[in-house]
This record gives C-alpha cells, sequence and structure tokens, in this order.
C-alpha cells in the first residue's frame, strides 16, 4: 500500500479543508484575501518554488518575520514538503538569533523588510545560511534586493509539489526555540502527528469550531498563537483575519470589522484593550469566546472582562512550547468558580501535580508541587541536547518546571515558575499570590512581584506597579493594603512604580528584566 493513502500531516489537512470548503474565505490579512482553496493553491506553488531552490525532507528552514498571509502560507508549504519550519522571536538581538541558526544547523533563512537588516547580521555570524526568502507583509512593502521573493517562489519552473510517498506523520515539523531565560535557548523538536493531536485538543476541549472568525493577533512565532488557534482554524475550517500589531488601536477597530466571533491574547494585551478609551466605543456584539494563556490572568481582571463583556465566554489555556502547547484549560463554566486556576488536563494529556520524589501531592491540602505531563502533544525531546531532555523527562514524564496545587475536583491552580518563587528570610513566597493581592486595589493597572538580592534577607519581595492613568497610588497604600491581609514575609518591602511594565510580542512579562534593573537598587 501507498503509505500517502493513509497519511496524516499538518499540510494534508489544508488540502482536506480546501476539498471541503472550497470558496470560503480561509486567510485574511490586510488587502489580501483568500478562500481556503487559493490559500491551498498558493501553498502548493510556494512549495513548488522552495523545492526547486533545493528545500526538502527534513531541511530547517528558519523564519524570522512578523505576521503575515505569507507567514501562513510558508508554514504549511514547509510541512507539504516534509521542511522543518524553525520560527524565531523577533525581539532577539542578531547574536541570539545567530545562535538558533547555528544550533538549528538552518541553511535558508527567511524574513521580511523591517527585518531584514537583522536577518542578514545574524546569518553573518558563522552560520550555514545560504538563501534567503523575502516574505511580504500586512500592509504593502517593497522586496529586499538580493533575496527570493514570495512571489518568486510561486512562479519558479512547474507548480507541481514534488511526491513525498515517504512522509509521515512522526516525521519532525518543527523545532521550537525556548527562550532561554535560565540558560542557553533549547530547541523543542515536534512531530505532525504531536501537533495534530494537540489540533484536535484544542477542537475538543478549547470548542474551535467552522464557524469561527478569529483575529490572530499574537507572533505566529509563539507556538501558542500558531498551533493553539492558526492551525486548528485550519483543520476545522474556521476564517482567520491575520495582524502584526496586537496594539488596541489597531486591534479594537479588526474586532469590529470582521465581526470577529474568538480571539486569544495573553492577559496583558487584555488589560490594554480593557483601559483603552477605544474599548467602550468598540462594537464587540459578534464576539463570543475570549482565550487567554502565555501568563497567568489576575483574577480581578478576570472578573471585570467577564463583567464587561457578559456574552462571551473565557477560556485559560495552560501549557509549554514542549507539549504542543496545550496541556490543561478551564473553560467558561468554570472561571469564576475556579478563579485563577488553568484547569484540568485537555482530552490527550496525563497531568499529576508531584514532590521532589515524584509522589503525589494530596489534593486540597495546598501543598504545593511541579506539574509534569504525559501526552502524544509532547516533543521528541531537545535537538541536539541529550543532557536537558534527560532531565526534562526524568522519571518518566516531562517536568514543566512549573510549581501548582491541585484541588479536591482536580483542578490545578499555577503557584509559580520555579525561577520566579522568592526565598525570603528561609520563607518562601509566590510572586502570583503578592500579585493577586495588589490588584485588588482599585488603582492599579498592572503589577509584577520580583525578588532582588537583600543583605539581610537574602531576597527582597519588591513589587513593581503600573497605576492606572489618572489614578494616584502610594507605596504607603500598597504596603499596608498588603500587610493587613497577608503574613508579613510575603508583603513587599518596596514598591517602585513605572509607566510600563517589560514585555515580549507575546505579551510574556519579562520578570527577568526587572530583577536586573532593579538589583542593584535594593542590594
Amino acid at each position: 500500500m501507498n503509505p500517502a493513502i493513509r497519511r496524516q500531516t499538518i499540510a494534508d489537512l489544508l488540502r482536506r479543508t480546501a476539498k471541503r470548503e472550497p470558496h470560503k474565505p480561509g486567510i485574511v490579512c490586510g488587502d489580501t484575501r483568500w478562500t481556503f482553496a487559493e490559500f491551498d493553491a498558493v501553498v502548493d506553488r510556494v512549495a513548488a518554488g522552495l523545492s526547486k531552490l533545493g528545500v526538502g525532507q527534513g531541511f530547517r528552514v528558519a523564519v524570522l518575520a512578523r505576521n503575515s498571509h505569507a507567514f501562513a502560507a510558508l508554514r504549511f508549504a514547509l510541512a507539504r514538503l516534509g521542511a522543518v519550519l524553525v520560527p524565531i522571536n523577533f525581539m532577539l538581538k542578531a547574536e541570539e538569533v545567530g545562535f538558533i541558526l547555528r544550533h538549528a544547523q538552518a541553511r535558508m533563512l527567511v524574513t521580511d523588510t523591517g527585518l531584514s537588516e537583522l536577518a542578514r547580521a545574524a546569518a553573518k555570524l558563522d552560520t550555514e545560511v545560504t538563501e534567503f526568502v523575502w516574505l511580504p507583509s500586512e500592509e504593502p512593502t517593497t522586496p529586499v534586493t538580493g533575496m527570493v521573493s514570495f512571489d518568486d517562489l510561486a512562479s519558479i519552473g512547474c507548480f507541481k509539489v514534488p511526491e513525498t510517498p515517504e512522509l509521515a506523520s512522526t516525521d519532525l515539523a518543527q523545532i521550537v526555540y525556548t527562550s532561554g531565560t535560565e540558560s542557553s535557548p533549547k530547541g523543542a523538536m515536534l512531530t505532525h502527528d504531536a501537533i495534530i493531536w494537540q489540533y484536535a485538543a484544542c477542537a475538543i476541549d478549547a470548542s474551535i469550531a467552522a464557524r469561527d472568525v478569529m483575529l490572530h493577533a499574537l507572533p505566529l512565532y509563539h507556538c501558542a498563537q500558531l498551533d493553539v488557534f492558526l492551525g486548528p482554524c485550519v483543520y476545522v475550517g474556521a476564517t482567520s483575519i491575520i495582524t502584526a500589531k496586537p496594539t488596541p488601536d489597531n486591534l479594537l477597530p479588526l474586532l469590529q470589522k470582521h465581526g470577529i466571533t474568538s480571539f486569544f491574547a495573553p492577559p496583558t494585551v487584555w488589560i490594554a484593550l480593557l483601559r483603552s478609551p477605544l474599548f467602550d466605543e468598540t462594537d464587540l456584539t459578534k464576539m463570543r469566546k475570549g482565550y487567554y494563556g502565555a501568563s497567568i490572568m489576575p483574577v480581578e481582571v478576570l472578573r471585570e472582562l467577564s463583567r464587561r463583556l457578559p456574552d462571551v465566554g473565557f477560556w485559560n489555556l495552560y501549557g509549554q512550547t514542549e507539549i504542543a502547547p496545550l496541556a490543561t484549560l478551564c473553560g467558561p463554566e468554570d472561571q469564576l468558580r475556579k478563579p485563577g486556576s488553568c484547569g484540568r488536563p485537555c482530552v490527550n494529556v496525563e497531568t499529576r501535580v508531584v514532590d521532589d520524589q515524584m509522589h503525589d501531592v494530596k489534593p486540597g491540602s495546598g501543598e504545593v508541587g511541579e506539574i509534569v505531563h504525559r501526552s502524544p502533544h509532547l516533543m521528541l525531546g531537545y535537538f541536539r541536547d541529550d543532557e536537558r531532555t534527560k532531565a526534562a523527562f526524568e522519571g518518566g514524564w516531562f517536568h514543566s518546571g512549573d510549581l501548582a496545587t491541585i484541588d479536591d475536583e482536580g483542578y490545578i491552580t499555577v503557584v509559580d515558575r520555579k525561577k520566579d518563587m522568592i526565598k525570603t528570610g528561609g520563607e518562601n513566597v509566590a510572586s502570583r499570590e503578592v500579585e493577586e493581592m495588589i490588584y485588588r486595589l482599585p488603582a492599579v493597572s498592572e503589577v509584577a512581584v520580583i525578588g532582588v538580592p537583600h543583605p539581610k534577607w537574602v531576597e527582597a519581595v519588591v513589587a513593581v506597579v503600573v497605576p492606572k492613568a489618572g489614578q494616584a497610588l502610594t507605596e504607603q497604600q500598597v504596603l499596608e493594603h498588603c500587610t493587613s491581609s497577608m503574613a508579613g514575609f510575603k508583603a513587599p518591602k518596596s514598591v517602585v512604580f513605572v509607566d510600563a511594565l517589560p514585555k515580549n510580542p507575546s505579551g510574556k512579562l519579562l520578570k527577568r528584566e526587572l530583577r536586573d534593573r532593579f538589583k542593584a537598587a535594593f542590594a
């Protein structure tokens, strides 16, 4: 039997959707609109062009680009050839991009006009990159000289994609590099079937459905937007609106213009939308599904969202890059019943909360343990890093590095990352607990609690606060609020007021930058 008869790869999903819904809008980005049939045809032509350039099965292609229709097409074109996608965070410096290019042994680098200078600088740093491909952006841009353009790919040679009968669902689809907050970045190797099992979980448990019109605004280099939302939307036949600008001034008009029914953003972006003067002027009556993840949603913000968007059901999605990335979720029916919880494992995942001896912590006891998983979503391991792969799977489970409690109903609540636990005066303090307390102050827009070196306490608890516009707040008010409601060792020793908190393009709070910024002030 020809193996292609039973094949199930990421690219096959698009082809099937295009046959099922050929005339339905599939991708909309700026002035570009593709039906699913048109999207599939573009992917075929781009795949054929890439093949003419030597891209084939196992060939690693790095992408350093902002969101666009072309990024989406490239993703599926690479899958159609059996090539390996290596998405790169565009906020990295040239040296950091160069490390990923070298480590992944990428020979092709795909970029756009705005990032072309960074791409070329990184490629010069002792990498194997010999070919550059240019992608068009959401707004019209001019192709970069010396790079093969996206349109060129679609017109090189014949439009027939080479047959790859040996391509299997267990083949490597992508290598996604972690942020490297504790050490050099690690490349999580994810197969087609790991990603597709995860797509199925998104459709079943997160209710990604064909009738959805979803806005994709967070960077596609990040596995959350790429594989929890864009991929499943293509899988089920939902319409995807793509933008590269996750700012309130851009998002709110798009939400109204396209009648968006489904939207994902990390808590920081939801907070920015709530604080925007445009929010109350925007018609959001068609929105029915709201998703958040990447970091913990403050309970007070969740309650505000529920008040101001009463017809929207919210899902908290939790996971890691290494699990493709969805692991657990808390659905609309439990948002206020289990505030702050990341829910229970999704359909394809088995999750435990364990102590240092791999024993389950007692449900309902408040005991803190580490979240570990088993799932077909999981990575094969870290690319060219056997030592860290072995450590990640110690004891036969994948170790997330997240600390949590579990209640009597099996609902998990993340307490903190191991690296974000603060050890002060011999006591452990979860930064999240202190943040939740400070969010109860009406004048607080955002807060991050960090530990900084201290000669007496080893680490001091410091709160970095962004006040709401036009509202006054003092350090004394914050300190008194905390000390009146929680143990003294948990309360901040100091409060710092700032205009904004540092975040990456995915909206994830960069606590490391805050620790570096303030460590000298309190030493």
